[in-house]
């Protein structure tokens, strides 16, 4: 018995070295080879001045491999995965959350209409070809009633479960693909709530006949792991706003409690640790393709760090916020000085 679980472990530990091994050296799109989403899930370019390695005390972290002046863009990174705020599901790109100016230059490109109603809208023709066969799967069910309870509870990660759960039903990504991001420690509270949102996933999916033989994967383990990870490592998009238009735009999200685009999750930002004094941060210029930005010059070795948070908040908002939404005590300098 031993020799037999012992021939099923090896090979699985032979794989997690592999796989980290092969992120450390390139962090490229290497990552998920077996996915057909893989060419996606990592904006990072070979060449880029960074790695992945393990910290003394925080996981795998980003490192510089040379000197990074200051306002120097690191790299960028396109979104493994993304959803639009419900408010604004008609106005911005269904991938990269991009607003849409249905008499501009920057309109429709496509869209396709739900059995609910809701419209999936493209800006481009490679914001389509990456989403379409998802969004096939997705407007083939009726969510008002999810949707609707996302509402009522003020919910934002189930919507990217459900997206993540289309995509894996539609083949453009494997139902293990976020299983190397870091998981979200659940408190009991939140996994009743997680479990109702399950069933209301599972009963909309089968209403929709989609064929249960390609969601034989969606188990309530298998839903709550990926919230887990999308809960603590996702990002919420809020794009700069370049004109008097995108800041009345704003201003109506804000009334629908939307006011970001959307939420995106992504490969290698995800590996960023935070401070409250960060090094580097992330901008979204006009969609959700991220760019990481050094605030100050960073010496080659040094980790990069960002904030999760507004960092002018006082030190015991930040603490609160931190162990309540990432699960650990910040003790960055800031925070040891009481700043």
């Amino acid at each position: 018995m031993l020799r037999q679980v012992s021939s099923q472990i090896d090979p699985l530990l032979f794989e997690i070295r592999r796989t980290f091994r092969n992120l450390q050296q390139t962090c490229t799109e290497a990552l998920f080879c077996t996915s057909s989403m893989s060419a996606e899930a990592v904006g990072a370019r070979a060449g880029s001045p960074i790695k992945v390695s393990l910290t003394d005390s925080a996981g795998r972290g980003v490192f510089t491999t040379r000197n990074i002046g200051s306002g120097e863009l690191i790299h960028t990174a396109k979104p493994l995965l993304t959803h639009p705020s419900l408010a604004l599901s008609d106005q911005v790109c269904c991938y990269c959350l991009k607003k849409l100016d249905k008499d501009g230059s920057s309109g429709i490109f496509s869209s396709l209409k739900g059995e609910d109603g809701t419209s999936y809208c493209f800006c481009s023709e490679e914001c389509r070809d990456v989403s379409k066969a998802c969004c096939e799967v997705e407007s083939k069910a009726d969510w008002s009633l999810y949707h609707d309870h996302c509402r009522a509870k003020g919910l934002k990660y189930p919507l990217m479960v459900k997206r993540f759960a289309c995509m894996v039903i539609s083949g453009a990504a494997s139902a293990d693909d976020l299983g190397i991001l870091q998981p979200a420690r659940l408190l009991p509270g939140a996994v009743s709530q997680m479990e109702e949102e399950f069933e209301l996933l599972k009963r909309t999916l089968l209403k929709a006949q989609i064929d249960e033989r390609l969601t034989g994967f969606l188990t309530k383990q298998w839903y709550m792991g990926v919230l887990a990870r999308i809960r603590i490592n996702a990002f919420r998009i809020e794009l700069v706003a370049a004109s008097y238009k995108d800041l009345l735009v704003s201003a109506t999200a804000s009334v629908a409690a939307q006011a970001a685009v959307g939420n995106a999750l992504y490969m290698l930002p995800s590996f960023y640790n935070h401070d409250c004094d960060p090094n580097t941060h992330i901008v979204w210029i006009d969609s959700a393709f991220a760019k990481l930005k050094a605030l100050r010059h960073i010496e080659e070795g040094e980790e990069l760090r960002i904030c999760y948070l507004d960092a002018s908040l006082d030190c015991a908002a930040r603490q609160k916020l931190l162990s309540e939404g990432f699960g650990f005590h910040c003790r960055c300098f800031r925070c040891l000085s009481h700043d």
